[in-house]
């Protein structure tokens, strides 16, 4: 198969790590953040019923959303600068979409030579003093079949999509027409497992490029 445009989900797909979940362990709510994460991505709750409780909970300022953009460079999942390096000569349209916090994964997306434009993820506000404020409550992504929203969008300009992530809401891309390859190299999810059209288990992102070159 060959694809037009491909895009990735961010954590646990680009990064090894689950961004809401580092900064619930920072200001010491990590267990608790991890069942709500797990339950969402494993399609036993929606979304939009853990979105706004987990950041209400964490209130996360602007010092943290740095401090997660560092490290979801540092955790980057292996071989995920190649696949960007070969996907990119090869003339692909390259998008990362993702229910996680914009402003912290826009400096991974520069690492990897992805424009601003082309990060479809939840934009989150800061008071003056840096401190949390609000997250965009009108974001597609942060409640359940807003990939399928933005797979919809970018299928209308382009011909074929693929959509590359580890949890239940990447597979909600098929509802848009997408071919959607689970990624279980840093996760092995049962329900992406059983509903994606290839699954991968290596722990490297190279393994994609097989499905969609």
């Amino acid at each position: 198969m060959s694809f037009d445009v491909i895009c990735f989900d961010c954590d646990s797909t680009l990064s090894t790590i689950e961004g809401i979940d580092e900064l619930a362990k920072r200001v010491g709510l990590g267990e608790e953040m991890s069942r709500l994460t797990d339950a969402a991505m494993n399609g036993e709750v929606l979304l939009e019923a853990v979105y706004e409780q987990r950041l209400a909970l964490i209130r996360p300022d602007r010092l943290s959303i740095d401090w997660l953009a560092d490290l979801y460079i540092e955790q980057i999942v292996d071989g995920v600068k190649e696949v960007f390096e070969t996907l990119a000569a090869a003339g692909k349209q390259l998008h990362i979409i993702s229910g996680g916090l914009r402003q912290a994964i826009l400096p991974l997306a520069r690492v990897l030579g992805l424009p601003e434009t082309q990060v479809h993820a939840v934009d989150i506000y800061f008071n003056e003093d840096g401190s949390y404020c609000d997250y965009d409550q009108n974001s597609p992504l942060a409640r359940s079949g807003g990939k399928a929203e933005i797979c919809r969008r970018l299928l209308k300009s382009q011909g074929s999509l693929v959509m590359i992530g580890d949890g239940k809401t990447d597979m909600e891309a098929k509802q848009a027409g997408a071919v959607v390859i689970g990624f279980g190299g840093v996760v092995d999810r049962l329900v992406v497992r059983e509903q994606a059209d290839v699954y991968c288990t290596e722990p490297s992102l190279v393994s994609v490029l097989a499905y969609i070159l």
